[in-house]
């Protein structure tokens, strides 16, 4: 599979393309062996692989799709610290089959389209940390100042 190793490039298929999504997880390979998550609370299996969109809502108004996508890509890169030292980000298209216990998208008929470089995480952090509101990642066990 190939390596998204710029941002940018993550944002002109972005641009180009609906229906993706970032995934953080062993990568393609264990995950569509499954087709589902699992609810880490209960256990119950999903409908689908959690996922976060990267498309572009409404709402954004015509600003820089490059911040949009550095948040997305930020909101859980805390992920391999917490939950999994092997996670990785993965971007995929699919189609969203539900939502998770934490209004995620559950996705299915999944296509893997590409790695993305801890580079290009580390290049999303650093556009979110310029940005003028306090923001981190989602991380429930993160202490706020």
């Amino acid at each position: 599979m190939p390596t998204f190793e710029a941002l940018d490039a993550l944002v002109d298929l972005v641009k180009a393309r609906q229906g993706l999504y970032v995934r953080w997880s062993r990568g393609p390979e264990p995950d569509l062996g499954s087709v589902s998550s699992k609810d880490d609370l209960t256990g119950i299996p999903m409908p689908g692989l959690s996922a976060s969109p990267l498309d572009v809502e409404d709402w954004w108004d015509g600003r820089p799709v490059r911040t949009w996508v550095a948040r997305r890509l930020y909101d859980y890169s805390h992920l391999p610290r917490v939950k999994d030292d092997r996670a990785r980000p993965w971007v995929l298209h699919g189609r969203e089959a539900g939502r998770g216990p934490d209004n995620e998208p559950l996705v299915r008929d999944v296509e893997p389209l590409g790695w993305i470089a801890e580079e290009v995480i580390s290049e999303a952090g650093a556009i979110v940390e310029r940005q003028p509101g306090r923001w981190g990642p989602l991380d429930r066990d993160a202490q706020t100042p």
